[in-house]
């Protein structure tokens, strides 16, 4: 499954490459990409895993950056 999420004060292009290697770790994960441009995290999962995922992805982008919020929608 393939879902894209809107990022809100994701600062630099160097958080946003951290977040998508920490979140090409996380078991279940197939893809992902954050885009510091357009604000915007892309990410391929595992069928049905996504809401279990996304929970870690958060946490994973909270230790990068505390004060990015991925809106989860």
């Amino acid at each position: 499954m393939k879902k894209t999420y809107k990022m809100i004060d994701l600062d630099c292009a160097n958080c946003a490459a951290k977040m998508e290697n920490a979140i090409q770790k996380i078991p279940g994960v197939l893809g992902a990409s954050v885009s510091f441009m357009a604000q915007k995290l892309t990410i391929e999962t595992e069928e049905g895993r996504l809401e279990e995922i996304m929970k870690e992805v958060v946490r994973v982008c909270k230790k990068v950056e505390p004060d990015c919020e991925i809106v989860l929608k």
